[in-house]
């Protein structure tokens, strides 16, 4: 089998699985749940065939969809070593997350509709990483919106769920319109949508970029990646099941907004790779502060995404697409890790999220305590896990490319290892402070076995020198870039001073303060106008609200009034009421009558004299 029937097994096989499950089990959830598995599998499998099948060359199959005039629509896999990296990763994590999902909803009586929805989502994800041009690549996007509004609203009795699911339906359209203009804005400037293409062109023609493009398709980015101002639907999508957020809002879909900055990034001018870089410099250390002020354990893990999606940003702007690529693998590892961590507290807690009714869990559940552990300390960039080789990365080009932005990363980095040492000194040490948390247990091995494989790639994930060359050339390139830069030696020595630090010093402060399970929150009860501050995260909900009901539905209602009086009214009911009368009153020159007609002769011949008269005089 070639490289283009792997890919197309790999591609259609969840299409096929949701299909099957939507037509035919949607009331069955067992074999619904291990179709989709199987699916899974089969994605991992042939995934790996491809990239091996391909040894390092770049697999390009494309062919005509649609044809209007000039514009013509193509699809096709563009299979190089950036997408042979994101597509095992989605594929191998993507795998373990439905294997957890088969123990954590055993029992809930919707499985078949959740697995058929990993099903869909799987196949937008891959469509994602293998489209060779945007509209392809928009197609896929846009299907990846709808999974997750599916799966994230999957909860459709409770309102927070239904609520989420709307939002990051809607926050993301804000900014897949910024990307659909850019989309055909760059079809002008290049005549094409292919990406191959486009690039060689702009290869040629440096002159042809601007900031313009650039920043329409960057929205796409803002949106999926949920950077200002579009971030507010993250943290509240953790409303969906726990292996949606791990899936979706940890691993891959999220990330998907950085591997299209990495797949575009021949497009961007210097001024727009600033501005990403500040701008992701600020989303990393907002969430920083924001997520001291979560008592959730999931939406705690959702500020860490958004500050490392930050980090990712930042290490893009600073032009290291590689260096991006190496902390998006190493986060899906470790965050995916942390995400089915907290599933797995959540599913031995019955259910209970709040971090202050949990504590004692390291005895109750001691192999769920040791992986979620790995994984946070590889957040933190703890020297060889996987988080310390990517981070340090990023602040090594923080500090040769801009010594503010490797200030400001570096408190980042402190603030991040802050809430997650309170995290779990709170959940996992001390006593049980709820009856949910006293009668904790161990989750089955259809869920602990995927934290121990993930717990293991968030060790080894870094090690680029276990990395084929085939995956790594992008990374490996950024990183021999940075080691041959003048200065690089004097800024390895800072990093590794403050980059440890920053853990070292985050955790012990944590620790110290907040203590091994404690009962409330300290900074609450010491610095209440501070946490309170930290909890309206600068009131972005609120200004939108505001906007929502004050402004963008008064606007609504002036132009339903514009609309309904004008043009239903006057325009379009006005102008045939005019046709009405005129039509009433024709009607009366048929009436049937000869004395009718001699009265309208005599009439005509009067009305004729007069204007005679009058043109002749």
């Amino acid at each position: 089998m070639n490289v283009a029937q792997s890919l197309l097994v790999v591609l259609f096989a969840p299409l096929v699985s949701a299909a099957v499950i939507g037509l035919f089990l949607r009331r069955q959830g067992v074999l619904a749940s291990y179709l989709s598995v199987g699916a899974a599998a089969v994605i991992a499998g042939f995934s790996w065939i491809a990239w091996s099948g391909a040894q390092g060359e770049t697999a390009a199959v494309s062919f005509s969809w649609l044809k209007v005039g000039q514009l013509q629509i193509d699809l096709g896999f563009l299979f190089d070593g950036v997408a042979a990296t994101m597509l095992l990763m989605v594929a191998f994590v993507g795998f373990l997350i439905h294997v957890f999902s088969l123990g954590y909803m055993k029992t809930d009586k919707a499985r078949a509709r959740f697995f058929g929805g990993l099903s869909i989502f799987m196949f937008s994800m891959l469509g994602i990483v293998l489209a060779d041009n945007l509209i392809m690549l928009f197609i896929f996007w846009e299907l990846v919106g709808f999974s997750s509004y599916m799966l994230i609203g999957h909860y459709m009795e409770t309102n927070a769920a239904k609520e989420a699911s709307k939002k990051a339906f809607i926050v993301n359209r804000v900014g897949d319109v910024g990307f659909l203009i850019g989309i055909v804005y760059a079809y002008w400037q290049f005549g094409t949508t292919n990406l191959t293409e486009m690039g060689a062109i702009a290869g040629l023609h440096p002159e042809m970029l601007n900031w313009f493009v650039a920043g329409c398709l960057l929205c796409g980015f803002i949106g999926k990646s949920a950077q200002f101002p579009l971030h507010v639907w993250l943290p509240d999508a953790m409303a969906g099941p726990t292996p949606v957020s791990a899936l979706i809002h940890a691993a891959t879909m999220v990330a998907a907004g950085v591997y299209f900055l990495i797949r575009i990034a021949f497009l961007f001018t210097p001024d727009v790779l600033t501005f990403i870089a500040w701008l992701g410099t600020a989303v990393a250390v907002y969430a920083g502060f924001c997520a001291y002020a979560q008592n959730d354990i999931k939406r705690i893990l959702a500020y860490s995404t958004l500050s490392q999606l930050g980090y990712m940003a930042a290490a893009f702007g600073l032009g290291y697409p590689g260096i991006a690529l190496f902390h998006l693998i190493t986060h899906a590892f470790f965050k995916a890790l942390l995400f089915l961590g907290a599933g797995s507290v959540i599913h031995g807690c019955h259910h209970e999220q709040d971090i202050f009714r949990m504590g004692g869990l390291l005895k109750r559940m001691p192999l769920t305590a040791l992986t979620f552990l790995t994984g946070l300390l590889a957040l933190c960039g703890v020297y060889g896990l996987s988080g310390f080789y990517s981070k340090d990365g990023i602040l090594i080009a923080g500090s040769l490319e801009n010594p503010a932005i490797f200030t400001l990363l570096c408190g980042g980095a402190f603030l991040t290892a802050g809430y997650m040492g309170r995290l779990f000194w709170i959940a996992f040490l001390g006593s049980p402070k709820s009856e949910a948390a006293e009668h904790a247990k161990e989750s089955p091995l259809v869920m602990t076995v995927p934290l121990v494989l993930l717990a293991v790639l968030s060790v080894i994930g870094g090690m680029t020198w276990l990395w084929p060359d085939t995956l790594g050339g992008l990374i490996l390139a950024d990183l021999d870039h940075l080691h041959h830069m003048e200065g690089y030696k004097a800024a390895h020595k800072n990093v590794l001073l403050f980059g440890s630090a920053a853990w070292v010093v985050g955790l012990a402060v944590s620790f110290f303060f907040y203590g091994a399970g404690a009962r409330e929150d300290r900074l609450e009860k010491l610095a209440g106008p501070v946490y309170g501050f930290l909890q309206k995260r600068l009131w972005f909900d609120e200004i939108y609200n505001f906007y929502v009901a004050k402004i963008q539905q008064r606007l609504a209602d002036l132009l339903s009034f514009f609309d309904i009086f004008l043009l239903k009214g006057v325009l379009i009911r006005g102008s045939a009421g005019l046709v009405g009368l005129f039509g009433l009153g024709a009607k009366q020159l048929h009436v049937g009558s000869l004395h009718s007609y001699v009265y309208w002769f005599l009439g005509g011949l009067v009305a004729f004299w007069i204007v005679a008269t009058g043109l002749l005089f």
